[in-house]
């Protein structure tokens, strides 16, 4: 789950991105034209972009980068099979194309077996490492790449996507975990271990056999984590100190200088060739990063000219009515197609007799809510959509409907009030509500507290802060049991978008893996869901899935699993001289390789 600090948008509508500006919608996921921003005029080439933000990246490792800035960053500097172009047209942006690879695998083209379970790949010629001499790289390279994703000292922040798909990558990924934490044992198992469903056919062809057919397969090679990775990195522990000084790009840019915490500084990779990279460009003579800026004067340098894109912050509340006023065109606000935040109810709580085992009881509390009263915490109508269901535009399936309305969103106390008196609970209930102590979170709980209060129903706090919610709380399946809380109000950004059933609903509600580290909060599981779900994941015909999705939707809202409150647009600014700034939506930030600055 990229890290977002409380990021997310929505949009229904198909056809053209004709929209005029930031805040409308249009095309079929709701992008809009100011997606590209100042893209006219001739690309000059020249000049060192200015990033500005507060923290380092989490990774500067492929294996192990799961963050938007980690991810802006490797965009730079590191290749993938398959990747996501740079386009304000929301259906290009989230479709993936070929990038390492020579094309997308298909049936008709021999890239797929005509049963779904294996995947023959192939390597462009004339794409090369930033080694001394310039190397190219090889089939043995992915296969390495996907070999450490699961080491143990830096591991992927989504294993089992790879574990679930690729025959034997489970039980490599497992012995890896046993495997002691030093170079030389790592570089061991890496060379003397094989996946069985992962082989170099030959030095440009790779080939991966599933456990089953993948439609999704595509994407999750197009995730960092499946980069290829050069065999100088079996000198190092992955992402260690000294990994860190020693990166080796395939990108445009490369890394000359990382000072940790305080500073990134980009070179010009001469290894690069524009005539394979149909994605990145090149147009910069450098990137830097400057670390340790607070949100506030990332903004203030931005607007002043200083700097030029945010690293890992977005736009202040505060200074966007301003900049709308103004029409600033410097102001960019983008769909980040995720439902954030949403109300989740533990469905494992002893509380009250159990009562959120019951669905009518989780049906009446779905019309508690004012969702437009959250939205302004979020920053108000023109950041924030209200969302009805658990799919938010932009992901697969996804077909707008309202099963619980309330008048403009607001909620209907007196509806709320009386199914739960039909399901038994005249006298209301008392939940625990476990909120995060950080950002606007207190002012969640206050607000859902002040609105469950209306239908009868007392809220009382269990305070966590950020670092423990999600691992100690959340992810532990004993303190849901337990009834250490009975509802919270998590978020979610999807790794992908487009076929992503497998970056979305699966982890959030496919309860048959409930357990340590999932994401299944509360444990939802429902067999018709399940029923739904499997097949969607496995089906290659378009319209079939997204029936099958919405349908799985219409059950997970059925059953009340979630309350959904709004999905969320992103406020990012540029410079002047910042010239096509294309918004990523995979990455929720401009594509720093397309970039180009006037002089």
């Amino acid at each position: 789950m990229l890290a977002l600090a409380a990021l997310t948008v929505v949009a229904c509508g198909s056809g053209g991105n004709t929209a005029a500006n930031s805040n409308e919608q249009g095309g079929s996921y709701g992008f809009n034209q100011a997606a590209n921003q100042n893209a006219g005029g001739t690309p000059q080439q020249g000049g060192i972009l200015q990033i500005v933000g507060n923290s380092d990246a989490d990774h500067l490792d492929t294996a192990s980068t799961y963050t938007t800035n980690g991810s802006d960053l490797m965009r730079t500097m590191s290749r993938q099979l398959f990747n996501y172009p740079a386009s304000p047209n929301s259906d290009t942006a989230t479709q993936p194309v070929a990038d390492l690879a020579t094309e997308i695998p298909t049936q008709a083209n021999g890239g797929i077996s005509a049963d779904g379970k294996t995947y023959t790949i192939h390597i462009k010629s004339g794409v090369d490492w930033s080694t001394n001499p310039p190397r190219q790289i090889t089939a043995q390279d992915e296969v390495l790449g996907i070999k450490r994703l699961c080491n143990p000292y830096a591991e992927s922040g989504a294993p089992q996507y790879y574990t679930d798909t690729i025959v034997g990558m489970d039980t490599f990924c497992n012995n890896f975990a046993n495997v002691a934490q030093n170079v030389a044992a790592f570089k061991a198992y890496l060379t003397g271990t094989d996946i069985a469903g992962v082989k170099a056919v030959d030095d440009s062809t790779v080939q991966f056999t599933l456990t089953k057919p993948a439609g999704d397969f595509v994407n999750i090679l197009a995730m960092g984590f499946a980069s290829p990775a050069p065999v100088e990195y079996l000198n190092y522990l992955p992402d260690a100190p000294d990994f860190r000084q020693n990166t080796i790009s395939d990108g445009p840019y490369k890394i000359s200088k990382y000072v940790p915490n305080q500073s990134i500084t980009l070179v010009r990779n001469p290894a690069w060739k524009q005539s394979t990279d149909t994605i990145r460009h090149q147009y910069l003579n450098g990137i830097q990063v400057t670390e340790g800026v607070s949100v506030e004067a990332t903004q203030q340098q931005i607007q002043a000219g200083s700097a030029d894109v945010e690293w890992d912050s977005i736009v202040p509340t505060a200074s966007i009515p301003s900049l709308k006023s103004t029409k600033d065109a410097r102001l960019g606000i983008y769909p980040t197609f995720a439902s954030n935040p949403f109300v989740v109810f533990n469905e494992q709580s002893p509380n009250n007799n159990g009562a959120l085992k019951n669905v009518k009881v989780r049906q009446a509390l779905e019309y508690a809510v004012d969702k437009v009263a959250i939205g302004q915490i979020y920053g108000g109508p023109s950041l924030n959509t209200p969302l009805d269901q658990a799919l938010a535009p932009g992901n697969e399936g996804y077909v707008k409907y309202d099963p619980y309305p309330t008048p403009g969103d607001k909620g209907d106390p007196a509806k709320c009030k009386s199914l739960l008196a039909a399901a038994g609970y005249p006298n209301g209930l008392t939940l625990v509500d476990l909120y995060r102590t950080s950002s606007v979170h207190p002012q969640n709980y206050q607000s859902i507290s002040t609105d469950f209060a209306k239908c009868g129903v007392t809220i009382t706090g269990k305070p966590s802060a950020a670092g423990d919610y999600y691992g100690k709380y959340l992810g532990d399946p004993g303190q849901a049991k337990a009834g250490v809380w009975d509802i919270s109000m998590p978020g979610w950004q999807q790794d992908w978008f487009g076929n992503n059933a497998r970056a979305n609903l699966s982890p959030l509600f496919d309860g048959r893996a409930y357990g340590p580290n999932t994401t299944d909060w509360g444990d939802f599981n429902n067999q018709q869901f399940n029923n739904l779900l499997d097949e969607a994941l496995t089906t290659t015909d378009h319209a079939k899935q997204v029936s099958l999705l919405h349908q799985a939707d219409q059950v997970i809202m059925q059953q009340a699993a979630v309350i959904p409150i709004q999905t969320q647009s992103i406020p990012l600014m540029r410079s002047t001289r910042v010239h096509n700034a294309v918004y990523l939506p995979t990455n929720n930030n401009y594509d720093y390789s397309n970039i180009w600055l006037s002089s």
